[in-house]
């Protein structure tokens, strides 16, 4: 009896570590919303740092949290550092590309685990509305990628997302 427990749990690891192998090297996660602003609204909720406590639910997660801006006061060149409880880990993110159709952001996490990505806004005017993207994509870790064989990285970061982009809508169009 022992015998075939261990033997199934011995398959059922080697599944598991068999498909996370055999995953892609690299995530994005993307969400869309349709603002009803103009671009030249929209950017500067988003390039200035000072802002995203108005809009990003990633303030929410740590009242407490200590955040550190420098650099540039908006756009390319921008800085903010976090660190904060077990939920807002730590990090830091820099603007390296700012103009009213796009906003690109290095992210380097370094709690609870240190990775580099990059989010992105892509703003497409259309009809007097824009349609905003915000995405992340990077490399995943052969342990990432066996995490996610279980928790799915586009439902916990598009909830997010989601979230954040009805916060940006709500600011944009008032």
């Amino acid at each position: 009896m022992l015998n075939t427990i261990a033997m199934i749990f011995t398959v059922f690891v080697a599944g598991v570590l068999i498909v996370a192998a055999m995953k892609p090297g690299t995530f994005r996660v993307q969400r869309t919303r349709i603002i009803h602003a103009g671009p030249r609204k929209i950017v500067p909720l988003i390039e200035d740092f000072h802002a995203w406590r108005s809009w990003s639910p990633y303030e929410k997660l740590d009242p407490a949290m200590k955040k550190v801006l420098t650099g540039a006061q908006k756009g390319k060149g921008a800085v903010y550092a976090w660190e904060g409880n077990v939920k807002a880990g730590a990090g830091r993110m820099e603007i390296i590309d700012s103009s009213t159709s796009q906003v690109r952001i290095k992210l380097d996490f370094i709690k609870p685990f240190a990775t580099q990505n990059v989010a992105e806004f892509i703003l497409e005017p259309k009809c007097g509305s824009t349609n905003v993207t915000w995405s992340i994509q990077g490399p995943s870790s052969y342990l990432a990628k066996v995490a996610t064989t279980f928790l799915s990285m586009d439902r916990l970061v598009g909830r997010d997302f989601e979230a954040g982009l009805e916060n940006l809508k709500e600011l944009a169009e008032a």
